[in-house]
């Protein structure tokens, strides 16, 4: 396998995020480009990463190829390319090589390991409310709401206003109508950790729009997604006392 990545921060940045989530993946090389989709310890999110075939320059596999990779190794490696660098990944029996040229070339190995855990998929779900918002709006919502409690609320009441809403001793809430996002829902509530939404945000910093879908007490899916990658999230609802 050789695949040559001209966008080297955008695989960076996504491995850096995933990282948060889980130490070790699978990562699949197929005909349609390079995917992940991986489940936390906790069995709380799954994380799912696209990478398409066309946002490689070079794109060389022999039918499909299956890397194990501890990612703090990775990570490590991928933040030593620039912007502006060119990112070549070719696997030489247990190694992964790892080039990165831009005014110099230089050369990484990464030691491949066996990852048992089995192959995983997003599950299909039926979501009663889409959200669709201004990303720099989702962050500010959930580190306001991070500021004074754990969880929060995703609510969509009555008329269609998308509420984020966080309560302990103290309160936060985020609300949006029709001219703040595009709301594609029925009335419903559901809860969330806040714990695990901060570390999606990192997401959220790589996209122009993100994408809520969900329904009253059922797992969240959070999508980003850009003309180079795609990443989603799936959460499950924290179910404990109301706010």
């Amino acid at each position: 396998m050789l695949v040559k990545l001209e966008n080297p921060k955008t695989l960076a940045n996504a491995i850096g995020i995933i990282s948060e989530l889980v130490v070790e993946v699978r990562i699949k090389f197929n005909e349609e480009g390079m995917n992940i989709v991986a489940i936390d310890p906790a069995n709380v999110a799954m994380v799912e990463f696209k990478l398409p075939r066309t946002s490689f320059s070079q794109f060389d596999i022999d039918d499909k190829e299956v890397l194990g990779v501890n990612l703090d190794n990775l990570k490590r490696i991928l933040k030593r390319a620039g912007s502006k660098s060119t990112l070549i990944l070719e696997t030489q029996e247990n190694v992964l090589k790892i080039q990165i040229q831009d005014r110099v070339k230089r050369s990484f190995s990464l030691s491949l390991i066996d990852v048992t855990s089995e192959d995983k998929e997003m599950p299909s779900l039926d979501f009663k409310s889409k959200i669709k918002l201004n990303s720099v709006d989702f962050i500010a919502s959930v580190e306001d709401c991070s500021v004074v409690a754990d969880a929060c609320s995703f609510i969509v009441e009555e008329g269609g206003k998308f509420v984020i809403h966080a309560k302990g001793l103290n309160s936060a809430k985020a609300e949006f109508s029709g001219d703040e996002a595009e709301i594609n829902a029925e009335p419903c509530k559901s809860r969330y950790s806040l714990e695990y939404l901060q570390k999606f945000l990192k997401g959220a910093k790589l996209t122009d729009k993100t994408f809520l879908k969900f329904s009253a007490d059922h797992p969240l899916r959070v999508e980003f997604a850009n003309e180079f990658m795609k990443l989603n999230f799936v959460l499950a609802p924290r179910v404990e006392t109301e706010d």
